[in-house]
Formats: structure tokens, sequence, C-alpha cells
């Protein structure tokens, strides 16, 4: 689990907890089962309704991810594909063929890489296979957006479940009034299922659609980057030039920018005696 959800987490929980312990609650009022049901069932029967039960079932893979966050290596990937342009200048398009057949490289790559540079090698036109590598990022894009969707879809209705959990309760409280003191007590009960509708969308739907947003955003630059490492490749320019042209879309740190830039020059010094030889 990545150390951002993490502290969120804690520190998202162990506030609302921590307030209510101040205020002399007992923490044990706040578990209950019925307004769970309600709640979480209810939501998840609308986000049902709304999508698909395909869309629903893949939820609980979403957060492990969300919750793992897997980095997205735009600067590997960078370096990859000049690895791949020095050997193109060197040794000719049918070079790669050995490269992006071996089971590491399939494994450890953007399967777009791998794509783009199988219908490089088959000779197509630039502007055919340009077109092609852009509609898969753009479905892609579309299935991706669908996924965040579900937990957007799923970050309103679940107030609105909390709500009609609660109006539930008060009619059954009603219906069965007895003394004050009990009314009292229903009544507080009650409250629980808007407690955990906001609680859910809030603590967790909704920041997983945002989580997934990011990932999103990083994932379209580095197949953004593929796509125009793969035309700069066809068009057998220098490697340091593609370096060049690439970099932008790695998004560097700020505290490591000078080490960043001091990297590059390096290793564009090398990439030019390589293509030297």
């Amino acid at each position: 689990m990545g150390k951002g959800t993490i502290v969120g987490l804690i520190v998202g929980f162990g506030a609302l907890i921590l307030g209510f312990v101040l205020d002399k609650g007992n923490v044990s009022s706040l578990v209950l089962l019925s307004p769970a049901i309600i709640v979480f069932g209810g939501t998840i029967g609308a986000v049902t309704i709304s999508f698909s039960i395909k869309d629903v079932a893949a939820m609980p893979k979403l957060i492990k991810t969300a919750m793992s966050d897997p980095p997205v290596r735009l600067e590997e990937t960078l370096e990859e594909i000049i690895s791949l342009a020095v050997t193109v200048k060197r040794q000719g398009l049918l070079s790669l063929e050995k490269i992006i057949t071996e089971e590491e490289f399939v494994k450890n790559h953007d399967p777009l890489l791998t794509r783009g540079l199988l219908l490089l090698m088959d000779g197509l036109d630039k502007e055919l296979y340009k077109d092609v590598l852009e509609s898969e990022l753009y479905f892609f894009d579309q299935v991706k957006k669908r996924e965040i969707s579900v937990f957007e879809a799923a970050g309103g209705f679940s107030p609105t479940m909390g709500i009609i959990g609660t109006v539930m309760g008060l009619i059954h409280v009603l219906s069965n009034m007895s003394s004050a003191e009990e009314l009292a007590r229903s009544i507080a009960t009650a409250f629980i299922a808007t407690l955990y509708g906001v609680c859910f969308a809030n603590l967790l739907y909704l920041p997983i659609a945002n989580k997934l947003k990011l990932r999103l955003k990083a994932m379209r630059i580095e197949k953004e980057m593929i796509i125009e490492g793969i035309l700069s490749i066809n068009d057998c320019e220098n490697p340091s030039v593609i370096r060049e042209k690439l970099t932008p879309f790695v998004e560097l740190k700020e505290n490591k920018k000078e080490k960043g830039e001091s990297k590059r020059q390096v290793t564009t010094a090398t990439v030019k005696e390589e293509t030297k030889t």
C-alpha cells in the first residue's frame, strides 16, 4: 500500500474517531451492521443499475490498484526508447525482433510499446500506424475514464443511501416509541446510516476516483511519449535528439532537477559516442 494512502486513511479515520472520543462518545456505538448493509448494498445496487455487473466486479481490483499505487516509470520508459533508438541506428529495424519477442521485455513494458514496434517492423505507412496507436490510446483512455466514473457515481449514491437508511430508521423508531430515553437512543442509531454514507463517499469512493485520475494522467503521458518515440525511431532521428524531444514528457521532482540534468548530459554524451561507432 502506498505511503500516501496509509497516511490518508490513518489521518482521515483517526480524526473522526478522535473527535468523537473527545466528545465522550462510545466508539462501539458507531459500529452497526444494518446501516452498513443499507448504505453499502444500496450503493452497489445503484452502481450496478447505472453501469454493469462487470464494472462492479472490477471495483475490488481497482481499489487494490489505487491503494498500492504502483508507479508509472516514465524515466525507465524513456531510457528504453533511447536504447531501442541506438540499436536501430546501429543494426537496423530487424534487430528489434529479437528484443521485443523476449518474455521479459513484454512483461516489463507498456503493451503499446511492443505493439508500436511490431507495426514499425511491418513497414506500414507512418501515418497509418500513427493512427492505429492513437486509436489504441483513445480507447484505453475511454476504458479508464469509465472505471473512474464508477467510483464517482458510488461517491454520489453513497450519501443518498445514508439518508435513505436514516429515514428508514426514523420510521421504525416513530412506529415503536416506548420511552423518551429509548426514543433518543434509537434516533441516534438511525443517523449512523448518514454517517456511513458520507464516510464511504469521502474517505473511499471519491479519493479512489481522484487517485485513479492521477494514475491515468501519468499513464497517458507515458503512452504519448511512446508514440512520439516510435515515430522518431521511424524517422531515424539521432538518439540524443529523441531524448531532447521526449524529456519534457518526464516530470522531474523539484529536488532532483539538477541531478537529472547532470545525468541527462552524461547519458547524451554516451549515446553520441555509441552512434559514432
